[in-house]
């Protein structure tokens, strides 16, 4: 019979442990790497991760805030006296809560539902303003004279949108209430008279809150 010896066969199973060691460092090191996929998902889909606010809330918002607001006496008043449709700017809306909110999507997403009511004239804010009367002298010096666009012919708003939003966070046991008011208001340029004021509340419950109040 064939005897191994002691320090041969203590040497082997050091080895086998350590091969065994290393495939599983190698299999859990690609587990890791390979933990990353991306799913394409139609735009209007409703998608809540966090229960922050949202894409779908920005929209929401934006859209019975308008529409509220386009069946109020306002409008047809003005329509009486001008004849013409009003031209709203939609100017700040301010981020009083206490989380992230990307307002400016939020006053992109008012401005498109305005426009697309055909109710009422849009024009550009401050910002873009400046862009464009800097596209227009450009177009002055280097555009042929039938195609530059002249200066002093913008529309003045008779309008402009503010507001601002506002949260309230209530947590306990994991789960959190986060309630949403955002307030709009609508004034007249000419007159600072407030044409429309509008309020829409949002309630959300949020079990299991991982990322932060």
């Amino acid at each position: 019979m064939l005897r191994v010896p002691f320090r041969s066969s203590f040497s082997a199973r050091a080895s086998h442990g350590a091969l065994r060691l290393g495939l599983l460092l190698v299999i859990a090191f690609a587990v890791g790497c390979g933990g990353t996929t991306v799913t394409r998902t139609a735009v209007e889909e409703e998608i809540d991760l966090s229960g922050l606010w949202n894409d779908v809330d920005s929209q929401k918002v934006s859209e019975e805030m308008i529409t509220d607001s386009l069946s109020r006496y306002w409008i047809e008043d003005w329509r009486d006296r001008t004849g013409q449709r009003p031209t709203v700017i939609v100017g700040a809306v301010r981020n009083k809560s206490s989380e992230h909110i990307n307002t400016r999507t939020f006053t992109k997403d008012l401005e498109r539902a305005f426009v697309n009511s055909g109710r009422v004239r849009v024009v550009a804010d401050s910002g873009e303003r400046e862009g464009l009367r800097t596209e227009r002298l450009d177009q002055l010096r280097n555009a042929t004279i039938e195609t530059a666009k002249s200066m002093g012919k913008e529309i003045g708003a008779d309008f402009m949108l503010i507001g601002g939003i506002n949260t309230i966070i209530d947590a306990a046991d994991n789960k959190q209430v986060r309630f949403y008011q955002v307030e709009l208001e609508l004034i007249a340029l000419e007159t600072n008279e407030k044409v429309w004021i509008g309020q829409h509340k949002l309630k959300k419950l949020v079990k299991n809150p991982k990322y932060r109040l």
